[in-house]
């Protein structure tokens, strides 16, 4: 019986290191719509109710994700490149740039008349555009952070309220 419990033991324990030398696959491999839907009550967001369903499963495979100017990968990415990666695989279009180009490039709508989707546009560093997010519904969004990586966050929190800019629906480059 001893000898049982110490194998047990000795594969657990090997179990752990190897587990640890390859985590398991990140969200963005294969999501659990579930938990996925979970989340977004949890947050106040229907998903039963949004517009795109696969806005709400493509931003849930990002969160978490760490914070890392000028990143792109599951690894590490800005806020940018965050509302790039869903525009592109949401919407098949491309964001180029930082949150300053993207803004160029968007027509500029009332935050009420704002729809899952539209763009967020913050002014946080010197008085100029400096952080993009995407809107959800009920004043949600969902954007990449220096201290958090991506999240979601409300418009109403003192924060965003004091450095909003202007939401903005996206228009391709002429």
């Amino acid at each position: 019986m001893k000898k049982i419990s110490c194998c047990i033991g000795l594969v657990l324990i090997i179990n752990t290191i190897v587990s640890a030398q390859n985590p398991p696959a990140a969200k963005t491999q294969a999501t659990d719509s579930l938990a996925a839907v979970n989340y977004f009550t949890f947050k106040g967001i229907n998903v039963d109710s949004c517009v795109n369903k696969l806005l709400y499963f493509e931003i849930y495979k990002w969160l978490d994700t760490p914070y890392r100017y000028g990143g792109e990968t599951g690894k590490g990415i800005d806020c940018s490149g965050f509302s790039d990666k869903i525009y592109r695989a949401v919407y098949g279009i491309t964001l180029e740039g930082g949150s300053r180009d993207i803004f160029q490039h968007a027509k500029p709508v009332k935050i009420k008349l704002a729809k899952e989707g539209d763009l967020l546009f913050f002014k946080i560093r010197k008085g100029q555009i400096s952080h993009v997010g995407i809107y959800l519904q009920n004043g949600k969004f969902a954007h990449a952070t220096t201290q958090a990586g991506v999240i979601i966050s409300d418009l109403s929190e003192p924060y965003y309220k004091k450095y909003f800019f202007k939401a903005g629906k996206f228009k391709k480059p002429d």
